[in-house]
């Protein structure tokens, strides 16, 4: 049953995992088990083979300060309205699921090219927040201001080097709480890495920032990380709401999208933080897109490093700042 590939876990996860397995299949002759890499999360992954099917496992790792509790209600949900991957088991108290495992192919190959992919996407975010309701979390100016104030205790960068970033995050909370209107069922982190092409069709995997949210979280995440350029842009925003934006919905986006380029700077810098390569720095200058990717192309820069997630928290930073072109999170994985 795989348990070699389970030797990397403590004595009560691979517990929980053969009865997972159990809980899944009941007697059935577990074929194949393989570890699956990537993600940004601490969550162990297992790619199950039995019955010529192939199925996900995946635990959690450590529990974060700013663990969702409704996670799983929200998998639920994806999962009965064809969005999310069939689940198969589910121990919540564990902390583990087992869901049907997605065969993916690169987004780029996607039927009719970008502007098709685009309308996908759209079809996509409109499904899930057409689904019932996620549970609600927090406020999402709150997790984003609490993700960074732990990006400023940790040391990174010298006292005073981030006040603007404050000053502006401040700003931000008013104008988001003063247009906030009715809420919805959201993903909360839409990244290229948790939407899978099978071929045929999109899904969404990954649930554990899924909660209810203001509609344009997903939009801004997807837009900067997927849909990178002004036409596509439109594209995308009208096969989402199904005509032309208004400009009031292009002014409440411009504040949503920076308050998702502040959750990722937190996201990447804290990861980066972990390492303790740095401290105390007084440089936010960052790289452009363009010399930023040719630095990944000539290796003097290398996807997944805490140099790397550093240079990006800091490009993530600017954006911020600027309203300028994001970083690809996957190059941070």
């Amino acid at each position: 049953m795989g348990e070699d590939y389970f030797e990397g876990l403590s004595a009560a996860q691979r517990d929980q995992a053969h009865a997972a397995l159990t809980g899944a299949f009941g007697r059935a002759p577990i074929d194949g088990v393989a570890p699956v890499a990537g993600g940004a999360s601490t969550a162990s992954t297992f790619r199950i083979d039995t019955g010529n099917r192939h199925y996900l496992l995946r635990m959690e790792g450590e529990p974060s300060p700013l663990r969702n509790p409704h996670q799983y209600v929200s998998m639920r949900i994806a999962a009965e309205a064809g969005i999310a991957p069939q689940i198969r088991y589910l121990d919540e108290g564990a902390r583990i699921v087992v869901i049907d495992f997605i065969a993916q192919r690169p987004l780029h190959s996607y039927p009719g090219g970008s502007e098709a992919l685009a309308r996908a996407l759209a079809a996509l975010l409109a499904r899930v927040q057409a689904t019932p309701v996620f549970p609600h979390f927090v406020n999402y100016p709150d997790i984003v201001t609490r993700l960074f104030a732990h990006v400023r205790r940790t040391g990174l960068f010298a006292a005073g080097v981030l006040d603007p970033h404050v000053v502006r995050l401040e700003r931000l909370r008013e104008a988001y709480n003063a247009g906030l209107t009715s809420l919805v069922s959201s993903h909360n982190d839409s990244i290229p890495s948790n939407i899978l092409f099978d071929g045929e069709r999109l899904w969404m995997i990954d649930w554990e920032s899924a909660y209810r949210n203001d509609p344009l979280v997903d939009v801004a995440i997807v837009l900067d990380s997927l849909v990178r350029s002004r036409e596509l842009e439109d594209v995308l925003l009208r096969a989402w709401l199904g005509r032309r934006p208004d400009e009031g919905l292009h002014a409440r986006l411009e504040v949503v999208r920076a308050l998702t380029r502040l959750y990722y700077a937190g996201v990447v810098l804290s990861a980066s933080a972990a390492a303790s390569w740095i401290s105390e720095d007084t440089d936010l200058s960052a790289p452009t897109i363009a010399e930023f990717q040719q630095a990944i192309r000539a290796g003097r820069l290398k996807p997944g490093t805490p140099e790397t997630k550093h240079i990006m928290g800091k490009m993530f930073l600017t954006s911020f700042l600027t309203g300028g072109e994001t970083p690809r999170l996957d190059v941070a994985v």
